[in-house]
C-alpha cells in the first residue's frame, strides 16, 4: 500500500492508487426508504425512485458516482415498494460486464437471519452479510440512494487508506439551524472524530465558527473485516435500534480509529459559489426547489458535465417538438429544460423542468413547475408553481396554482404554496387494486 503519497497531492487520489482501491471495494447502496415526506409521490413507488432532473431518477446519481469512481461492484438494497426502482434498474443499469467482475446485485429484504425485515441501515447490511463475505472486498462504501451530488469516492477511499482508519465518514458543513436534521460530529486537527451526535436538539458547533456544525453524508468507507465485526456485535444487542447513526458509529467512535472527509475534497464540479453542491430532496418544497433551479442560465449542479456523466435508462424517444406560431397560439418554452417526446403545441412553457413525453395542448401556460413523464395538459390551462406526477391528464381549462384555497380542496399544497397533483387527486385511477 502506497501510504506515502500525501493527501493534499493531486496524484495520489488518482491512476493506480485509487483504481486499487475501488477495485477492492464492493458499495451498498440503502434505496428501500419510502420518503413520506414526499407525500403522495411515494404513495406508488420509494424515494431513491422518485424522477429527477428531466430524465432521471434519485438514484442514478448516487450509482453513476459509484460508477465514475471506478467501483463496479454495487449491491441496491430495497424494500418500500420497490418494482419502479427494480424496473429501472433492470432497463438502465444493464451495462455493467460481469465478465470483468462488474455488476448491481439487487437486495430485497428476504428474511435471510431471521423473520423480519429490515430494522434499520445498518440490519440492512448486516442481513446481506453472506453475499458481502461472497464477494470478498477489502472495502466497504455504504451509502444512501436518497441525495442528489456529485462525488468521487475515490478520494475519500485513498483518505481512509492512508490513514489506517477503521471507518471514514464523509462530512460537510451546514447552518447550525440545519445541523438537528444529521448526525453532527466533532473531529480534530488530525480529522479523527471525537463525537457524534445523531440529529441532536442542540447539535455542536464547528471551533470557531458558531454559526456552521460538521454534518454527516450518510457516506461511510469501512474496512470489511472490521464491518462485519460491529454488525454482528450490534445485532446481537436486544436494546440497539440496528441503525449507524444511532447505535453503530457511536459504539465506534471512542473505541477504533474513526475519521471525517470533508466533501470538499471530493466534490465534483464545484460550482462558481464554492459551495459543493449536495441536496435532500426529501420534501414537496425542496424537490420542487432542486429541479426548478436546473432552468437558471448557471444551475449549481451541472448535467452537462461529460468528464462525469449521470447514466440512466434511456428511452428511445423522438426529438422535442414546438408547434404553431400564431399571435395568441405560439409553442415555446423559455428558460426551460424538456426532454425528449415533449410535443408543446401552442402552448407557453416559462421556468419549468418537462420530463420525457408530456403534451401540453394549445391555449395553455406552464410556469415554474416540474412535471412528470407521459402527463397531457389539456387546452387552455394555467399552471404555475406545481409538481404534477406521472401519467397525469389535466383537463381542458384547469387552473392549478392561482387560488391556494381551491387548490387545497382537490390537491396537496405545501407551505410554500407549491402545489401536488397525482393522477388519483384528479379522478384517474391508475394503479388498479381492486
Amino acid at each position: 500500500m502506497q501510504n506515502d503519497l500525501p493527501l493534499n497531492d493531486p496524484h495520489a487520489l488518482h491512476g493506480r492508487f485509487v483504481s486499487h482501491l475501488t477495485r477492492s471495494t464492493y458499495a451498498i447502496i440503502l434505496a428501500g426508504g419510502r420518503g413520506s415526506r414526499l407525500m403522495q409521490l411515494t404513495d406508488w413507488r420509494s424515494k431513491p425512485a422518485v424522477p429527477f432532473g428531466g430524465k432521471f431518477r434519485i438514484l442514478d446519481f448516487t450509482l453513476s458516482n459509484c460508477v465514475n469512481s471506478g467501483i463496479r461492484r454495487i449491491g441496491v438494497a430495497t424494500q418500500y415498494k420497490a418494482q419502479s426502482l427494480i424496473r429501472h434498474l433492470q432497463r438502465g443499469w444493464s451495462f455493467l460486464d460481469g465478465r470483468f467482475d462488474e455488476f448491481i446485485d439487487l437486495l430485497p429484504a428476504q428474511q435471510q437471519v431471521g423473520e423480519d425485515w429490515y430494522q434499520g441501515t445498518a440490519d440492512a447490511v448486516f442481513q446481506n452479510i453472506d453475499l458481502l463475505r461472497r464477494n470478498e472486498p477489502k472495502y466497504i462504501l455504504i451509502l444512501s440512494g436518497d441525495h442528489v451530488y456529485k462525488m468521487d469516492y475515490g478520494r475519500m477511499l485513498a483518505q481512509h487508506a492512508q490513514m489506517e482508519a477503521d471507518l471514514t465518514i464523509a462530512c460537510m458543513d451546514v447552518p447550525i439551524e440545519e445541523a438537528s436534521a444529521f448526525g453532527v460530529m466533532g473531529a480534530n486537527d488530525e480529522g479523527r472524530i471525537t463525537s457524534f451526535a445523531e440529529k441532536p436538539k442542540q447539535p455542536a458547533c464547528i471551533p470557531g465558527q458558531p454559526e456552521r456544525a460538521l454534518a454527516n453524508m450518510g457516506v461511510y468507507v469501512f474496512n470489511a473485516a472490521f464491518l462485519y465485526e460491529q454488525l454482528i456485535r450490534d445485532a446481537d444487542d436486544p436494546h440497539s435500534d440496528h441503525d449507524f447513526g444511532k447505535n453503530v458509529i457511536p459504539h465506534i467512535i471512542s473505541r477504533y480509529r474513526a475519521f471525517a472527509h470533508s466533501f470538499d475534497e471530493s466534490c465534483v464540479g464545484v460550482p462558481d459559489n464554492g459551495v459543493p453542491y449536495w441536496r435532500d430532496v426529501g420534501t414537496v418544497d425542496a424537490y420542487w426547489e432542486a429541479n426548478i433551479e436546473l432552468s437558471k442560465v448557471s444551475p449549481e449542479l451541472n448535467m452537462y458535465d461529460d468528464e462525469w456523466p449521470i447514466w440512466t435508462h434511456q428511452e428511445q424517444l423522438p426529438p422535442a417538438k414546438f408547434v404553431f406560431d400564431e399571435e395568441d397560439r405560439r409553442g415555446m418554452a423559455i428558460d426551460s429544460l424538456v426532454s425528449g417526446g415533449d410535443i408543446i403545441s401552442g402552448a407557453v412553457v416559462r421556468r419549468s423542468l418537462l420530463f420525457s413525453s408530456v403534451f401540453i395542448h394549445s391555449w395553455s401556460t406552464v410556469e415554474d413547475s416540474v412535471i412528470l413523464p407521459n402527463c397531457e395538459i389539456g387546452r387552455r390551462c394555467k399552471i404555475r408553481r406545481a409538481v404534477i406526477d406521472k401519467n397525469c391528464k389535466v383537463p381542458d381549462d384547469m387552473t392549478i396554482g392561482y387560488d391556494v384555497e381551491v387548490d387545497r380542496k382537490r390537491f396537496h399544497v405545501t407551505e410554500k404554496g407549491i402545489t401536488l397533483v397525482t393522477p388519483e387527486m384528479l379522478g384517474q385511477r391508475i394503479h388498479q387494486i381492486r
